[in-house]
């Protein structure tokens, strides 16, 4: 079974790394949509290396090097990576016109983060993700969140949205065809709160609010420019090099997806954006009904992350002082706790019943105290290599396995 990318940027790029190493698929298909610098070996030396993570032949062997890429033939548009034989398409952008089914690709993954609405048609304008099942696709899945465009439209029934180990089990082979894979941060927050979810239960949980400090990415300006007409947000404009950004999360809407419970808990998602280039941390600060009996404290939240991490390849709980370059590249790690860092604290919150409007009966005073715990939490994600795109990998495999 072929595997088919559509984009070979930073998540498309990383995706071609991981296939060619874990060799699941007996070849790929990447469509670029348009010739790249002069030859097919200007693409063959993007593929090679890295500014990130260095050299592909690094990533698959180690110390030992030596050459992965081999039989280019511009002509054809084929290479050999790592012995998996590659084509490379160039003539479509719009995903219809892509000849997935002209080469045998029944499994695609748009990584362009240019098609991101399920429900657009794909006749219409540039494209629409649709488009790829025109093209021949019977499964496309994306390396982003599902974004409607509509107002009032509802999510078709044949999409549906996953991270891999949380609820990847919502998706039915025979139902759905476009697959979103959520976000990296999705991904991380997701990991952060399930197991919190599972030991406290929802109604539990007050509120919970996060922050993502998250690296740069694909979209940002390397130096000031102009905004494009009507833009209402200037600072998407500014230097990255040069700056702290604030900026916005769908976290929180993708969240809910992933985790229903989410629905019933006041939560908020903040990003400010970092000049580095991978590597990001989300804050998540949590308020929890509590007893002053038994109150909810630091070993308690870290035992909780501890023993989930042990049934799950996907959560690492780690006791040491990490800085963001520590995590790079760390293999299918959605999130990494810094347990270190783990802080809480408990107090007796005091609530007015008369501000609350409710009618109190018997022995039921104005005033009262009503212990709260609030507890502050670090989770480590490598947004690109190490977490995202070693997960959305085995997505994909997993969702190849059942189209045998």
């Amino acid at each position: 079974m072929k595997l088919g990318l559509n984009g070979l940027g930073r998540i498309g790029k990383l995706s071609l790394w991981h296939h060619v190493g874990r060799k699941h698929f007996s070849g790929i298909v990447a469509n670029t949509g348009r010739e790249i610098g002069q030859s097919l070996e200007d693409l063959a030396a993007s593929i090679e290396k890295d500014s990130s993570y260095g050299r592909l032949s690094n990533f698959l062997n180690g110390w030992k090097g030596g050459r992965v890429i081999e039989n280019i033939n511009h002509a054809e548009g084929t290479m050999t990576v790592n012995g998996m034989p590659v084509k490379i398409l160039r003539e479509s952008r719009n995903p219809k016109d892509i000849k997935w089914k002209e080469n045998d690709v029944r499994l695609v993954v748009d990584t362009t983060g240019v098609f991101t609405d399920p429900t657009a048609d794909p006749d219409s304008g540039y494209g629409a993700f649709r488009g790829h099942m025109s093209g021949g696709a019977e499964k496309v899945v994306l390396s982003a969140p599902f974004k409607i465009k509509a107002q009032g439209m509802d999510m078709p029934e044949d999409a549906v949205t996953t991270v891999m180990g949380i609820n990847d089990d919502d998706y039915i082979p025979s139902k759905h065809n476009l697959i979103s894979a959520a976000s990296c941060t999705t991904t991380c927050l997701s990991y952060m709160m399930k197991p919190l979810l599972d030991h406290f239960g929802a109604e539990n949980f007050l509120s919970a609010s996060m922050v993502t400090v998250h690296a740069a990415t694909g979209s940002q300006k390397v130096l000031d420019s102009l905004p494009k007409t009507g833009a209402a947000d200037l600072r998407k404009n500014r230097s990255i090099l040069n700056n702290i950004i604030l900026t916005t999360t769908g976290a929180a809407k993708a969240l809910r997806l992933v985790i229903p419970e989410m629905k019933d808990i006041g939560f908020m998602a903040e990003s400010v954006r970092i000049p580095t280039s991978t590597g990001s941390l989300i804050i998540l600060v949590l308020n929890l009904q509590d007893t002053l009996e038994d109150p909810i404290n630091r070993a308690k939240i870290n035992g909780i992350y501890e023993d989930f991490a042990q049934h799950s390849p996907y959560l690492e709980y780690s006791e040491a002082q990490n800085v963001s370059s520590d995590i790079i590249g760390t293999p299918a790690a959605a999130a990494i706790i810094e347990g270190t860092e783990t802080h809480t604290r408990t107090a007796a919150i005091r609530v007015n019943m008369d501000r609350l409007g409710c009618a109190r009966e018997g022995e039921i005073p104005n005033i009262l105290n009503v212990p709260v715990t609030q507890a502050v939490i670090y989770g480590w994600y490598d947004n690109e290599l190490g977490s995202y795109t070693n997960m959305l990998a085995d997505r994909v495999v997993s969702i190849a396995d059942q189209m045998m």
